[in-house]
């Protein structure tokens, strides 16, 4: 055995945490040293890949949880006070009795804590012996070990369907291109495949990697938390560095799928892995309601100290009021008693320990058990179900429930949160030429067939005033049809059915294409030419090749969903369409439960299969021959975002079909069965800076350096070179002209557009390029920005091809949650990355601007126009807030304004000034705003206006935001679950954030505001009784009742009604709530629990047990009961006043409140009675003797009908008098349900509410505060306009 001093052990341990903080880290091969012992081993400073997520020791968990709970100051100040009861000069009563409560409310939450502990215990036992490959230098073999057993430096191979069991990179696969494919849902929830390719140049030693050959230097980064960077080379052994991104690292925690194996190297490994490092546990917010708590329980404490402070002076005053010395002031063992001063100061403690309970000690604990009885029926509500994607709402955050009941201002994110985030391809625009696609339409149209008249469709299609071309022919061809029946419910089903990859539905993947642009492309491929030179052939091109769309077969591909197959397959997508609407009925039966589902799979239901990619032969053209037996029908298509499917769909629909895609080709096949294999080279992936993304590819039959691009109309116009305009003429030049016009007209009409654009590269300008490129990939420090840089060298002068418009469709009832959310009085704000001719029509579409709104387009080139407007506009507002016409009426105000201009209101000059304007706002429009932007803007609001803020978004770019917010929710969409995970509520659909606020909030708010007001109400009025008798016992600290019954009475007696209260009460049904949505706003701002509030039902204490004081002691007086005969009808009096107390609070009586109140007082006297039944207690056969006397119960009731009389007449009286709206609605409860229904219904209409009504949602005329001189095009969509224009400009 080796012997280390300490010395060495010390220098060491600073040796290995100077080696783990470097900025970079050079790893090398542990096969060279495996074993020897682990001072000679390389990386032996670096963790292994153990993992303990356990907070406690068994040897330390007693001192390790006591220090936990400490941190809490109710603890401690409990602790303390019993610790005081140990002295014996100012002990109020027997010390063993008052470690009772603290004792049993620590222990449960240690008995809580050790629980959840040792779950996560078992977690990490079993995630660390899970098996692994670790190649090994004596066996010449990949050998099975543990998880726990991998370290950094180490050699893994991870077979098909396995999970990688810490960060690799990726150094060699099974497939040819040296590919790997992984699943990284237990990351960010992501279901579509990712593509992970090998680092090139490494593997040396093909077709088998051999570890041992491998001599190079690893140089990475240190490890962070960041999902998608990472920063390495590879130096070989010649000092040739190579560089490798995250590409080429394989994350803890992914799943290889479609790949046989894949080996590699390991770099991080236990806690220094990303995905544990981004494992931060549940975040802990403090609710406002906690926060008004915190302040009461300090007025508590002042009261608390007042009261012993007035028992101190009293008993100074009785002892100098005293003759002599009393027989019952005993002196101490030496003949000393203490004079009046220090008897006094002694008794201000003594009086602390006997009234501590004035401070709640079970509240804490009682709020905790009430939000988990709030979150389970949350989580058990059936409207919040989304059976369509059979997930329900998820409650991560267990301590702000109640916050969602006091929302004011909500900040929206629009795609996939307000919209479906299922792009369908609609129009596009080549060469200045459109094409509506007027099949296409009618298609989709089929899938808005109601059911019935009454269902409300919501269609973004607006019809504008006639520019060049026309939506309304479109629609014209379809008007005189006959319609299929059936619900847009069932075609999501059967959309599903037959999905077993992300964006694969029927209503994404079908397209019908335009015939002449059909036409058009059939004409162009048949002239031998026209690959060269036709920009038809190349638009398509590039929707086929610039993206980052997996390809695998279906006969091979992963499948995660049951499935639905038809045995004969039309050609035609309409007619497949038509078949599965009618067959959707039966698409349900499929969805059984998920335990059955798990049980049961058939062959043609649940596969998990290996697909690849296999390389076509490629001839020397370039060309690959077409194989007669192949069906492009049989390719399956895994896209990263549902734009991109939608596009690689289109392209199919024209005959031009994405067949395989590897790191160094993508074959596409002609509409004439041709196949094209382009080697690319190299992928300038998209960012939020660009704002596109480009594809640099070798052309196989021109053998040019092609570089197809697309992104948004703004970041690609201003990048453009000449058109394709040498060999066009006349009108046909202005290319770009018509094709922005086009771009404006899909704004309009809420589609999402994209630019594309071809350039041609010169071999001399490509070779610099890539030793620009390749230089800015091999670094370290700056490589994001150096990357970055290239991408914008080569992305210059391009040809523009044309333009696409893909619809994005409104969810089910947003206008209606919408609509009911602003009645509520919550303030809607809408944040997106779209154009605002897009942004606006979806504004309209789901009513969150309406008709007659004022609307303030704010659109700005500079600061001093941003500065001039604002001020200009904040007059315009304040003047119409003076005039005194306006007094009792309020502007409907919205605002639209775009990233740039908020930009320069966000600086600190300007902030002041946009927050005066927005709060004036009922509901505000942010267009293309970045994700950093949208955080600030929660961040600003919240801040200047202290209002309660909730963020809702479904992407990784709302996580800022969501986390920004007082409540953040993510919806489980299209994009993965980063939202989710960042979120503290997470549901599926928009329209449940309408019950999840408006019933739900408003409960929880109210129930737990109630509850935490009653309790201390409780506690006072038990307390004080103590208080009151002090004036009678000379101000002694003694007590008229047993010690054990006054811990049992706050314990046991009076402890489960309010917590059922807390969960259970409803002051007005969901039916009202939803139906009448104003009823929201009683939790706003103060709400429920208001300084006042707590003032008046302290003093309602204060008089209540004066009541239960004093008529049983004016009762009793002049008779001769003892001290605890007569504290027997105090606490008798004092639990019946305080239960009826909570009868007349509760507003919906169930079975549960009945067992739990009339359980209290059947405890409270069968506890008594044995307790009382001992000989050894000092109230020994008190409540049998005094329920003999019928003056007991004649004491009871007259005190219970006098102490609660004057709170049952304020009831009373205000509900008859001045009712609120919570009284108003609950008169509405007692009605039947169709009348209730009706004068719901009626209200509505006279307030103008209204239902949302059916609609063709052309943008309707608006009163427009147009803060931007625009062009023309813009009064399509904005008309009675006031214009603001300035010089600036």
């Amino acid at each position: 055995m080796v012997w280390w001093s300490p010395l060495s052990l010390l220098r060491d341990a600073l040796r290995g945490q100077r080696a783990r903080q470097q900025d970079l880290r050079h790893l090398v091969s542990n096969l060279p040293y495996e074993g020897l012992e682990k001072r000679k081993q390389p990386n032996r400073y670096l963790p292994g890949n153990a993992i303990k997520t356990t907070k406690y020791t068994p040897l330390f968990f007693i001192p390790m949880n006591l220090y936990e709970q400490f941190h809490r100051l109710a603890n401690i100040y409990f602790v303390g006070l019993a610790i005081l009861n140990f002295v014996p000069v100012v002990n109020a009563f027997q010390p063993e009795v008052a470690l009772i409560p603290i004792c049993v409310i620590l222990s449960l939450t240690a008995l809580k804590d050790a629980w959840e502990d040792f779950r996560r215990y078992q977690s990490d036992k079993k995630l660390n012996n899970m098996p692994c490959f670790v190649y090994s230098r004596k066996d010449k073999q990949f050998m099975e070990r543990c998880w726990k057993d991998v370290r950094v430096g180490d050699f893994l191979k991870v077979l098909c369907n396995e999970i990688v069991p810490a960060d690799l990179l990726l150094l060699h696969t099974s497939d040819a291109n040296s590919v790997c494919h992984i699943e990284t849902a237990n990351l960010d929830g992501e279901m579509n495949l990712k593509e992970r390719r090998a680092v090139a140049g490494v593997c040396i030693t093909e077709p088998d990697f051999e570890p041992e050959s491998f001599n190079s230097i690893v140089v990475c980064e240190k490890p962070n938390n960041n999902l998608n960077h990472f920063k390495c080379y590879v130096e070989k052994a010649d000092k040739e560095k190579v560089g490798a991104g995250i590409e080429s690292l394989l994350l803890r925690g992914c799943t290889v799928r479609n790949t046989d194996h894949a080996v590699g190297f390991v770099v991080y490994a236990g806690h220094e892995t990303k995905s544990m490092l981004n494992n931060n546990g549940p975040r802990y917010k403090r609710s406002k309601l906690e926060r008004k708590l915190n302040v009461d329980v300090i007025f508590c404490v002042i009261l608390l100290l007042a009261m012993c402070l007035v028992g101190a002076l009293g008993h100074y005053y009785w002892r100098q009021t005293l003759p002599g010395v009393p027989p019952y002031l005993v002196p101490d063992s030496n003949g000393h008693l203490d004079g009046p001063g220090l008897s006094a100061f002694y008794m201000f403690f003594s009086m602390i320990i006997l009234l501590q309970v004035l401070i709640p000690i079970s509240l804490y604990v009682s709020i905790e058990l009430v939000k988990i009885g709030q979150i389970f029926f949350i989580m058990n509500d059936l409207d919040l179900y989304d059976e369509e994607a059979d997930s329900r709402i998820q409650c991560k955050a267990l301590n702000i429930t109640e916050d969602l009941g006091q929302i004011d201002y909500i900040f929206s994110d629009k795609t996939g949160t307000l919209t479906e985030n299922k792009m369908v391809f609609r129009r596009c625009s080549i060469v200045a030429t459109e094409y509506p696609h007027k099949e296409n339409a009618i298609r989709l149209a089929v899938i808005d067939e109601p059911d019935t008249e009454e269902e409300v469709i919501f269609n973004q299609q607006p019809q504008p005033p006639q520019p060049g071309w026309s939506v309304a022919a479109e629609d014209s061809g379809s008007k005189g049809r006959q319609h299929q029946h059936g619900s847009r419910h069932k075609s999501k089903f059967a959309g599903n059915a037959q999905s077993n990859v992300a964006f694969s539905s029927p209503l994404e993947t079908e397209v019908i294409p335009d015939r002449k642009l059909l036409r058009r492309v059939s004409i162009a491929e048949r002239s031998s030419s026209s690959q060269k030179i036709d920009p038809y052939l190349d638009f398509f091109l590039a929707l086929a090749i610039c993206n980052t769309v997996v390809v695998s077969m279906a006969t091979g591909r992963r499948r995660r969903t049951h499935e639905y197959t038809s045995p004969v397959q039309s050609s035609n997508p309409l007619d497949n369409f038509s078949n599965l609407l009618k067959r959707a009925g039966s698409v349900r039966n499929m969805f059984a439960s998920k335990a059955e589902r798990d049980r049961t799979f058939s062959d043609n239901s649940f596969k998990e299969e290996d697909g690849f990619n296999p390389s076509p032969k490629v001839d020397d053209s370039g060309v690959v021959p077409s194989r007669g037996g192949e069906q492009p029908s049989t390719v399956c298509y895994e896209a990263e975002s549902p734009d991109e499917a939608a596009l690689v769909y289109a392209a199919k629909a024209y005959g031009f079909t994405l067949l395989s895609r590897t790191p160094d080709s993508v074959t596409v096949r002609l509409p004439s069965g041709q196949n094209l294999v382009f080697e690319v080279l190299d992928t300038l992936s998209f960012d939020y800076n660009r704002k596109r993304m480009s594809v640099l590819v070798r052309h196989p039959v021109t053998k040019e350096f092609v570089l197809y691009s697309k992104g948004a109309d703004y970041a690609i116009m201003e990048l453009l070179g000449a058109p394709y305009a040498e060999h066009l003429s006349g009108n046909q030049r202005d290319i770009v002209a018509d094709t922005q016009y086009h771009l404006d007209c899909y704004g309009k009409e809420g589609l999402r557009t994209l630019c594309f654009t071809k350039k041609v590269v010169s071999a001399k300008d490509y070779e610099d390029w890539r030793v620009s490129r390749l230089r800015a990939k091999a670094a370290i420090d700056g490589r994001e920005q150096l990357i970055t840089d290239t991408a914008v060298q080569l992305e210059t002068n391009l040809t523009l091809l044309g333009a696409t418009g893909i619809e994005d469709r409104l969810q089910d009832n947003v206008p209606d949650t919408i609509v009911a959310l602003r009645e509520a009085g919550i303030k809607v704000w809408v944040l997106t990355g779209d154009k605002p001719e897009t942004a606006v029509n979806i504004g309209y579409a789901c009513r969150l601007l309406e008709d007659e709104d004022l609307v303030i387009n704010m659109s700005c080139k500079n600061k001093i126009a941003c500065t001039s407007i604002l001020d200009c506009t904040l007059e315009e507002v304040r003047r119409y807030e003076n005039d005194p016409a306006n007094v009792d009426t309020t502007p409907d105000i919205s605002l639209v304004i775009d990233g740039r201009t908020l930009a320069m209101v966000l600086s600190p000059d300007l902030q002041g000034r946009f927050v005066e304007l927005a709060k004036r706002c009922r509901s505000v429009l942010c267009c293309r705003v970045t994700p950093l932007q949208k955080s600030v803007v929660v961040k600003l609001i919240r801040e200047n206006l202290g209002v309660m803020a909730l963020a809702v978004g479904d992407g990784a770019n709302d996580v800022n935001m969501i986390q920004a917010a007082d409540i953040g929710i993510g919806i489980s969409g299209q994009e993965g679950m980063q939202a989710v995970m960042a979120s503290d509520f997470a549901i599926s659909r928009f329209k449940h954030l309408k019950k999840l606020l408006l019933v739900h909030g408003h409960w929880c708010y109210t129930r737990l505001a109630n509850m935490i007001i009653y309790f201390f109400f409780k506690n006072l009025a038990n307390v004080n009784l103590l208080f009151w008798y002090q004036f009678y016992c000379g101000f002694t600290a003694a007590t008229m009742t047993d010690y054990w019954l006054l811990i049992f009475f706050n314990l046991f007696f009076t402890s489960v009604p309010p917590i059922m209260f807390g969960i259970m009460d409803k002051d007005v049904s969901a039916e009202v709530l939803l139906g009448v949505p104003e009823l929201y706003r009683t939790g706003q701002g103060a709400g429920v629990y208001r300084f006042s509030t707590f003032w008046i039902n302290m003093l309602d204490g204060f008089y209540q047990s004066l009541i239960c004081f004093f008529i049983p002691y004016l009762a009793y007086q002049g008779s001769d009961i003892d001290v605890f005969t007569f504290g027997t009808p105090l606490n008798a009096v004092s639990l019946f006043t305080i239960l009826l107390h909570l009868s007349i609070e509760i507003k919906a009586w169930t079975f549960v409140h009945w067992i739990t109140m009339l359980g209290s007082v059947a405890l409270y006297l069968i506890m008594t009675l044995l307790f009382t039944s001992c000989v050894t207690c000092n109230s020994y056969w008190t409540l049998q003797n005094q329920m003999r006397d019928p003056v007991f119960y004649l004491v009871c009731i007259l005190t219970a009908v006098v102490a609660l009389l004057p709170r049952y007449v304020f009831h009373v009286m205000r509900n008859s008098i001045a009712p609120t709206p919570i009284v108003q609605a609950r008169h509405l409860d007692q009605l039947d349900p169709s009348t209730r229904d009706e004068w719901i219904k009626e209200w509505r209409g006279f307030r103008g509410g209204g239902a949302v009504k059916a609609s063709k949602l052309s943008t309707p005329p608006s009163p427009v505060l147009d803060a931007t001189p625009q062009s023309p095009t813009n009064s399509d969509f904005l008309v009675n306009e006031i214009t603001l224009e300035s010089m600036h400009m």
